[in-house]
């Protein structure tokens, strides 16, 4: 550490290695805190959880009892030891709550005053956080597994909505209506993701082993089809061409930068994929074990140097380095599976939600004192004192001496 502060104030090192060196060191301590509770209010499994970007303060959650609940992750009380509290909830005896399960939750990028939810009952709502009454209903024809705000568009407000239709729908919020449908896949959509680099890119995985990259701006069809085996027709047998995982992809994740693309999939496979040209790196993960029917909620590291990738893996979540594929640790708490993990970039802390109705966080452990370092610090002390230029020691004396 010490060694780090140096090197930027001298100026040797780039402002921001002891930053990104700090963030991977908290990453890889990172354990079950047992002086931090979540108030425990979802009767039923949590599929969703989302931590808004303006304060990093607040806390949505979804679950499969339809219900809805906004956590202020803020320690009031100062003490070691307290309870995230749920400051409103959209409970079953609201008028305006899910009849289903909810599926995908999300703040507005841009401010905690909205929300944007969507569930099995055929229904993505835009909530306003003061009221909590929904400012627009879309309806579909079938259950909504997934949907996606841009996290930095300017120029439009769309949502992309993933169904068991397959065709993704882009909601507009300006105008509250269905303005474009992206036409392509085969079967239902389970997972939809813009990209954090640029505001018309869309990323979409279904049911039908395929993910397509889409520009929006075009009217015609797909960027491109990611392709496992890099278009080696030798490879693929006739049915497996143009397909990312060998069974239904349930998971997509961009990282922070934009530069990869991460796909899950029921084949029990993660892969990495560059963005920009579609070519699967062949990071090899090993097996990611993954049954789950629906969207798959896993999140990538940010300010790391490497980054991490958190996967719910069963009743754990499998944390691996993104680049090497290595397997760093399995983070174990929960008594069911996992269905869905959130990272907080401004405090490197991760929170998981499961079947199990509970949702824990995952907290650094506090950097130990370097013992080395303040025994050689004490020695140097010591070595001053003893060699004090005899003109400056002092030589007083009284006269009773």
């Amino acid at each position: 550490m010490l060694g780090f502060l140096t090197a930027r104030q001298a100026g040797v090192d780039d402002p921001l290695r002891l930053r990104r060196a700090e963030s991977t060191r908290r990453v890889l301590s990172l354990k079950l805190n047992p002086d931090r509770d979540v108030d425990r209010i979802h009767g039923n499994g949590i599929n969703t959880i989302d931590i808004e970007a303006v304060e990093g303060r607040y806390m949505l959650s979804g679950g499969a009892d339809g219900v809805i609940v906004i956590y202020d992750l803020e320690n009031y009380s100062r003490k070691l030891q307290y309870t995230c509290k749920a400051v409103c909830t959209v409970g079953r005896s609201s008028r305006y709550v899910h009849k289903f399960s909810v599926e995908t939750v999300q703040w507005y990028p841009y401010d905690t005053g909205m929300f944007v939810s969507s569930s099995f009952d055929k229904t993505m709502k835009v909530w306003d956080t003061e009221t909590l009454k929904p400012a627009e209903v879309f309806e579909f024809e079938g259950n909504v597994y997934s949907h996606h705000l841009s996290p930095i568009a300017r120029k439009h407000s769309l949502i992309a909505v993933g169904t068991t239709d397959p065709k993704i729908q882009l909601c507009d919020l300006k105008s509250g209506s269905r303005i474009h449908v992206l036409q392509g896949h085969r079967a239902e959509i389970l997972s939809v993701r813009w990209s954090p680099r640029y505001d018309h890119i869309l990323a979409t995985a279904s049911a039908d082993s395929k993910v397509k990259v889409w520009d929006v701006r075009r009217a015609s069809g797909s960027l491109f089809t990611l392709d496992q085996h890099n278009g080696d027709k030798s490879k693929a047998s006739s049915e497996a061409v143009n397909m990312a995982h060998n069974g239904r992809v349930n998971g997509l994740c961009f990282t922070a930068d934009g530069l990869y693309l991460l796909t899950t999939g029921t084949d029990d496979r993660m892969r990495l994929w560059n963005s920009a040209t579609g070519e699967n790196t062949l990071v090899n993960y090993g097996k990611v074990c993954n049954e789950s029917r629906k969207r798959l909620q896993f999140t990538v590291s940010r300010g790391c140097s490497p980054e991490f990738v958190f996967v719910p893996c069963g009743s754990s979540v499998a944390v691996y380095a993104l680049h090497t594929g290595e397997l760093v640790t399995m983070l174990r708490g929960h008594y069911n599976n996992v269905d869905c993990c959130e990272f907080h970039p401004d405090y490197q802390e991760l929170y998981t939600g499961g079947k199990d109705c509970n949702i824990l966080a995952w907290v650094p452990a506090p950097r130990a004192p370097d013992v080395e370092e303040e025994s050689k610090s004490a020695n140097q002390a010591a070595a001053d004192l003893s060699s004090v230029n005899p003109a400056f020691q002092d030589a007083w004396s009284s006269d009773e001496d």
